[in-house]
């Protein structure tokens, strides 16, 4: 079960994918991911990249962010985010686009978000094109992406979790 832990909807159920695939993010590493970007999140425009279930983008509209954009390829994920802000009647403040995230992140051009999220499969590129690609134009004001430990990214600020590690990016 997840659910979210703070804010508004605190203590909300959210539906996860049907999917084995999808990995959602532990209470215990979004509740440390959302407290480290808490001062950037109220009234913020929100990007949840690789959103599987949409926990991280839900977590930051429950505390006070304007709007959120969720990325996800798989179906089953875009079925699961649609339904959690049906249930909790935020489809207006919201997208959920099914795309590939880098193809997404492509066609971003400039700093069109104040927060970005990704989680993008564990051991998988993404982790590394994502964050080559805000190195180069920053989408955001603020990006952290979570990613396997084992895995070292570019120029980071990065916090273990365990076998999970978080990493933070800044725009100039």
């Amino acid at each position: 079960m997840t659910r979210i832990v703070a804010g508004e909807f605190r203590g909300r159920r959210l539906v996860l994918p049907a999917d084995p695939r999808v990995r959602p993010t532990s209470d215990r590493v979004r509740e440390a991911w959302l407290s480290i970007v808490g001062t950037w999140i109220a009234e913020a425009r929100v990007l949840d990249l690789f959103a599987g279930s949409g926990a991280l983008g839900l977590e930051a509209l429950s505390r006070g962010a304007r709007e959120a954009t969720f990325v996800d390829l798989n179906q089953a994920s875009v079925d699961a985010i649609k339904k959690n802000l049906a249930e909790l009647g935020l489809t207006d403040r919201a997208k959920v686009l099914r795309r590939d995230g880098i193809r997404f992140l492509g066609q971003v051009a400039g700093r069109q978000f104040d927060l970005a999220f990704a989680d993008p499969p564990y051991r998988h590129p993404a982790a590394r094109q994502t964050v080559e690609r805000f190195l180069a134009d920053p989408f955001a004001s603020v990006f952290g992406i979570e990613h396997s430990s084992a895995d070292l990214l570019p120029n980071g600020e990065s916090r273990r979790y365990g076998d999970t590690a978080l990493t933070f990016y800044y725009a100039p």
